[in-house]
């Protein structure tokens, strides 16, 4: 396939253009290299990309680039990029989420329409549910964004089955549910908790700790990417790890792979869910997702900063 990947330097992203690439895909990556965490990072990222032959890289501004040269030859484009972080969101800094996860995908779409696009990923997020009325979540529970963050991630949504209805643009909206594994993004719960332990330092716990999450590692995601982008499914979709753990579980996980935490407790946060548990039902039915790496194993490939092989009987 030739595939377009938006946000190719973030988390995710670079590890889908690495996925890509190992199956044969050619891959055009798009990253402006914003500054919502150290720009070093995602050069590290792209690293093990450029110079690869499949791969070419375009440093940009999707609001600014003309992306329909790029779309125009592309069997799939992968829409990852955006503004991430629930609890930056809030006052003044929502104007950039408006930005960065609204009107770069409105306008993803324009390209998207303007040059009969085969098919369209995009990387929603759990946090459309907020505090969802049932658990796990299918995708027919109402959503309830909770922070400002998950209302731009469901007006994006939204968008893209705008104009899947109206215009035929073959969107694939995939709802991810904690995402984790090597390189993830120094503002999130592992990556945090995994530096405090290397450091010493004692972790600052928002909440109780009974606070639950269906983490999901960065391997599954990805795989399930390029299935979705494969398929002919059009829609909206959970991807989730297949099983919930509170915080608490977590640590007492990375105590065992040791890395140890010393765990202040402190209050809770505007727009953090108590849960977060997916219902894959319709991602297993729709491209063949099934989940192949449990916790354990996806904290010890962070803590060895190596991705995890894959399994007997993983979709990886």
């Amino acid at each position: 396939m030739r595939a377009v990947v938006t946000g190719a330097a973030g988390f995710i992203g670079s590890h889908l253009c690495a996925h890509l690439l190992s199956q044969g895909d050619d891959v055009v990556g798009i990253d402006a290299l914003t500054d919502f965490y150290p720009s070093t990072r995602k050069h590290r990222n792209l690293a093990g990309l450029v110079g690869h032959e499949r791969f070419a890289f375009h440093y940009g501004d999707l609001l600014r680039l003309r992306l329909e040269p790029l779309f125009t030859q592309a069997d799939a484009v992968y829409h990852l990029a955006g503004q991430p972080g629930v609890r930056g969101s809030w006052g003044d800094r929502f104007a950039l989420y408006l930005e960065r996860n609204v009107l770069v995908t409105q306008r993803v779409l324009e390209a998207a329409r303007d040059t009969r696009l085969p098919r369209l990923v995009f990387a929603s997020s759990s946090s459309v549910y907020g505090d969802a009325e049932t658990c796990p979540t299918p995708e027919t529970v109402r959503p309830r964004p909770v922070s400002p963050y998950g209302v731009t991630k469901l007006a994006a949504e939204q968008l893209c089955e705008t104009y899947r209805t109206v215009f035929g643009v073959p969107t694939a909206s995939l709802r991810l549910f904690s995402v984790y594994g090597p390189r993830q993004r120094p503002d999130m719960a592992f990556a945090r908790l995994i530096e405090a332990a290397r450091e010493g330092r004692p972790f600052p716990l928002y909440g109780d700790g009974g606070q639950s999450r269906d983490f999901t590692y960065v391997g599954d995601v990805v795989t399930a990417m390029r299935a979705a982008g494969r398929s002919s499914w059009t829609g909206v979709a959970n991807l989730g790890g297949g099983s919930e753990v509170t915080m608490r579980q977590a640590i007492a996980v990375l105590g065992e792979l040791g890395c140890p935490v010393r765990v202040v407790a402190g209050p809770s946060r505007p727009g953090d869910a108590r849960r977060t548990s997916a219902d894959i039902t319709l991602a297993r039915q729709a491209f063949g997702y099934r989940p192949g790496t449990d916790l354990r194993s996806g904290l010890a490939s962070m803590v060895r900063g190596v991705p995890t092989p894959a399994r007997p009987g993983s979709t990886r």
